[in-house]
């Protein structure tokens, strides 16, 4: 392992020298385990147990989300990134934006109309001991990805609620040493590779009004983790437009 690697060195945003991750590293194991086996149970760690849910801001340290519990693809990708580098497996961040229809259902309709029409969308390139892959199948935990499933059984194509899949029943979020995805179909811009988040930052942040993003912070994100905690249950929000799914939805009576 070389320190002056730019794809292993820890940063304020990558910040595994952290006791709370130097604890659960040491708990888990993780650096007993082969490469792949390594980066499949940290992968896993970040996907599951880690739930999608909205932090107060994307360029919050690995820490902070590990701390909170629950994250989307720029914070989850932040923890899995601090995880990997921290047992020796080198990773860089890759930059976009996705179209915000991918958000509907989580984002209240209220809202939705002034929400920016691209969100800051980032996802992981990992290197393994066959090449790099491409990790994005981290974002919505297996419980949530579920219940989207078992709600949208009449259909392959899913954008919204948090999905952007051509492949909803058996979309590629498994960790087998390949690329996972489950927001790939709403992307709108490529920024590139970054060696880490904070220089993905520095050049690309979410455009919000102060106004806008002091709502974001203390009010909406906490409505829209609301919205993901129903929808993890079986409640979906309907989304005006979009057939109403198989599963139950907001405002309907439970189907026995």
């Amino acid at each position: 392992m070389c320190a002056d690697d730019p794809l292993l060195a820890a940063t304020p945003i990558l910040d595994f020298a952290h006791p709370s991750i130097g604890r659960l590293i040491e708990s888990r194991g993780w650096n007993a385990l082969s490469t792949h086996v390594r980066i499949g149970a940290i992968y896993d760690f970040v996907r599951n147990e880690i739930a999608f849910g909205y932090n107060r801001a994307d360029y919050i340290s690995a820490a902070e989300v590990l701390t909170d519990g629950f994250g989307q693809c720029n914070t989850k990708g932040t923890l899995l990134m601090a995880l990997l580098r921290a047992v020796g497996v080198r990773c860089r961040l890759h930059g976009f934006t996705i179209h915000k229809e991918l958000q509907r259902g989580v984002v209240p309709e209220l809202v939705y109309p002034i929400a920016p029409e691209e969100i800051l969308h980032s996802w992981i390139e990992v290197e393994t001991e066959t090449g790099w892959a491409n990790l994005e199948g981290f974002i919505l935990d297996a419980q949530f990805l579920s219940t989207l499933q078992s709600a949208f059984t009449d259909t392959q194509s899913l954008c919204g609620y948090g999905a952007g899949t051509d492949c909803l029943t058996a979309p590629p979020v498994e960790w087998t040493g390949s690329d996972t995805y489950i927001q790939k179909t709403g992307i709108v811009q490529d920024f590139g590779t970054f060696d880490a988040p904070d220089d993905f930052y520095i050049h690309h942040r979410q455009s919000l009004s102060l106004m806008k993003d002091f709502l974001y912070r203390h009010l909406i994100r906490h409505w829209m983790n609301a919205r993901v905690r129903r929808i993890r249950t079986g409640r979906l929000p309907r989304i005006p437009g979009m057939a109403m799914p198989n599963h139950h939805h907001e405002g309907s009576h439970h189907a026995s």
